[in-house]
């Protein structure tokens, strides 16, 4: 009798490490070690150089000005230009319905991190990470909150994927806070980061100029090339900001409004 109550007892924490969520709420308050029996864990590349310590590492942190709130931190060490992976726990495969909404950042004294979501078959293998959308382009400390709608898939993980975006530039880190997997219908869409709404700009005639309209004015901006490096930044004057000295191209533009909220767009120089 004792054998086959063990064997029950085996098998029921065999099923209850393997069970699907059909939704996800973590903002890692209550971890106080990563990964941890939460579910989730990462995929981290080794050290690339000996010499450029420490390894990567999934790192659990405390707000500065909130000794409530924890974040999880993806830290690249020593290397440079290697993808790391955090991984969500096993989820309920998607059929199209819900929406993932999470914030992050770019930690305070790395380069700016491309941050790609997608899916994966497995939580080992990223060979089976098929991404969703394009990547988003964390260029300041402030919070982005980013909303993807998951589509219908086999697929059983919800994978971030973040490196670093600016070529050679190791100890880079991407926070991560609130990420929420739920029906679309009940998911806030407060999103800071509101380029059509909050604010709009054009680029003049002769591609000399960024000229801004709307209700909510621009205060400073930043604007940062495909590659992430940094081209141009400065306060905007008279909802004019010069840009003769960008070549022809692509940029993303980051604006602090004078309400204290930050817009992402992006704009093509011709």
């Amino acid at each position: 009798m004792k054998a086959k109550l063990l064997f029950g007892a085996l098998m029921l924490t065999a099923v209850t490490a393997n069970a699907q969520l059909a939704t996800l709420n973590q903002n890692f308050n209550s971890l106080t070690t990563f990964p941890s029996t939460s579910g989730w864990s990462s995929v981290l590349p080794p050290l690339s150089n000996p010499a450029m310590q420490p390894a990567p590492m999934m790192v659990l942190y405390t707000e500065a000005s909130d000794a409530t709130n924890k974040y999880l931190s993806s830290y690249s060490g020593g290397n440079s230009n290697t993808p790391q992976y955090l991984v969500s726990p096993q989820i309920v495969a998607p059929t199209g319905n819900k929406t993932l909404s999470f914030k992050a950042r770019k930690n305070v004294a790395g380069a700016p991190v491309s941050l790609q979501v997608g899916l994966a078959s497995s939580p080992t293998d990223m060979n089976t990470f098929i991404p969703i959308g394009g990547p988003s382009f964390l260029a300041t400390n402030v919070y982005q909150t980013i909303n993807v709608v998951i589509p219908n898939s086999t697929s059983g993980y919800i994978v971030f994927k973040t490196v670093n975006a600016v070529a050679d530039a190791p100890h880079t880190a991407t926070d991560f806070d609130d990420i929420v997997y739920d029906l679309t219908s009940v998911l806030g869409t407060a999103d800071v980061f509101k380029s059509t709404e909050q604010i709009k700009f054009a680029v003049n005639e002769d591609n000399s100029t960024l000229q801004f309209v709307g209700k909510t004015q621009p205060k400073n901006i930043e604007i940062y090339s495909a590659a992430g490096q940094q081209v141009a930044a400065g306060k905007v004057n008279d909802g004019q900001f010069d840009i003769t000295t960008l070549q022809t191209g692509v940029y993303y533009i980051l604006i602090e409004t004078t309400d204290g909220k930050a817009v992402k767009s992006k704009f093509i120089k011709k």
